[in-house]
């Protein structure tokens, strides 16, 4: 048993919890969870807890079923909204066969390898994203969601629901570990923003994973209601994830250069450039629902065409320059991914796709000056901006021919997320009137 282990083992008895859960997540980015009791702990460390991952979206097939969940000692926290007293902890896990190999459709799994590929190039991946939600007052059946209230960005409520909210989520993050770098009121009525701090891009996943359930469980304490998804109000701003992206060869920065435009290096163009090139095939990974496209096209800065700008928010790919002498701080923001994305795949595509624009040389196209919303369509045409996909249907039909996300997500997670998909936008469409389908989505 390693010293990891045995810290939780003496934190579990010294803290008196009485629940250790286990997390993990299926395909689709839905957190599972199984409590053990403390005397089980030190098994599960050694062995894995079995279930039958047949029952979990995506895991296996029924004819192979039994899989084990071994809990990562690294990932133990408390959760603070179960009390001081008796209380609960968790741990994410790695899912595992039988035979002891990792499962190739644990999306944990998938990220640890595409990881483990940018490490054999020497690089390290850092994400941090900004995480936007709605909060609504308590749902009732039959009537629209109405927002806690009317303000918008940055807006300062003394004494205003929002802002009580954020300051109890962000102190239930903290004694979790989960270091926020600030929050604000978004623009949309009941839109919030909480960013949490760079870290590498497993530990950022499983954080986003923490972050939905913290969020939803303060909410309920507080008679309120989150919601992470992408277009909840039609005449109101989407909620995306922006995500800052860099690479750091030991404690190297990357993608900083000095001496190059913007103070990015051309290992951080290469990637840019494997961004765009593979933004289409990618889009069904970064906004798997139906509900994601009317984000996408339903502007209010949210990217429509593949194109990069240096401090363009119109653009998909931007380059921040809020500090830029500060080479560490060297990154690219990817402004497509939404709040209801699985981190674990969305940051696995991303990654490989970058990482493909390196290994090849891809060159990175001219930027955006300007708002590319505000182009005619003519003028997008001419230089370049090619659009992303405009509905779930038409990015799995990109993802579908795209070898890069296949060898990246594995045969059976790109297997399942395929046929998911397909089958959530059939769904959709039996549901909804064809002038709905051509007026939000422009398709029939």
């Amino acid at each position: 048993m390693d010293k990891q282990q045995e810290y939780v083992l003496r934190s579990v008895e010294e803290r008196d919890i009485r629940f250790i859960r286990l997390w993990f997540t299926d395909v689709l980015g839905i957190l599972k969870s199984v409590a053990i009791a403390p005397a089980e702990l030190e098994n599960a460390f050694a062995e894995g807890i079995g279930f039958d991952g047949s029952a979990v979206e995506g895991l296996t097939r029924v004819y192979e079923a039994d899989m084990l969940a071994i809990p990562d000692p690294t990932t133990y926290q408390v959760l603070p909204w179960r009390g001081d007293r008796q209380g609960a902890a968790r741990m994410f896990c790695d899912i595992h066969l039988p035979d002891g190999e990792a499962a190739l459709s644990d999306p944990r799994q998938v990220l640890k390898r595409t990881l483990d590929k940018a490490s054999e190039q020497g690089f390290t991946f850092y994400t941090h994203p900004e995480i936007e939600f709605y909060l609504f007052k308590p749902l009732e059946e039959g009537k629209l969601p109405r927002p806690v209230d009317q303000a918008g960005y940055f807006d300062n409520v003394p004494r205003g629901t929002a802002h009580e909210f954020r300051r109890t989520a962000i102190t239930t993050l903290e004694e979790m570990g989960i270091s926020v770098e600030f929050s604000h009121h978004e623009a949309g009525p009941g839109q919030n923003e909480i960013d949490l701090r760079y870290a590498d891009a497993l530990t950022t996943a499983d954080n986003i994973m923490t972050f939905r359930t913290a969020i939803k469980e303060v909410a309920l304490e507080q008679g309120l209601y989150a919601s992470f998804m992408p277009k909840p109000l039609a005449n109101a701003p989407g909620s995306g994830m922006h995500t800052h992206l860099s690479l750091f060869e030991g404690d190297r920065n990357a993608f900083h250069d000095p001496a190059a435009e913007f103070g990015l290096s051309t290992v951080a163009r290469q990637f840019m450039a494997g961004l765009l090139a593979h933004a289409p095939e990618i889009t069904a990974v970064t906004n798997q629902h139906v509900n994601s496209y009317k984000r996408l096209w339903g502007g209010a800065e949210a990217p429509s065409y593949v194109c990069w700008g240096s401090n363009n928010r119109s653009a998909l790919v931007r380059i921040p320059i809020h500090k830029p002498t500060k080479g560490q701080s060297a990154r690219v923001e990817y402004r497509a991914i939404d709040s209801a994305a699985n981190p674990y795949l969305a940051f696995s595509v991303i990654l490989a796709a970058g990482l493909k624009g390196i290994k090849e040389g891809y060159e990175l196209p001219d930027g955006a000056e300007d708002d590319v919303w505000e182009l005619s369509a003519a003028e997008r045409k001419a230089m370049g901006y090619e659009p992303l996909p405009s509905s779930l249907a038409e990015a799995v039909g990109v993802m579908e021919k795209s070898e890069l996300v296949a060898e990246t997500l594995g045969e059976s997670v790109f297997d399942f997320f395929l046929r998911n998909k397909r089958e959530e936008w059939t769904a959709y469409r039996s549901q909804v009137t064809p002038f709905e389908l051509e007026r939000y989505l422009g398709v029939l």
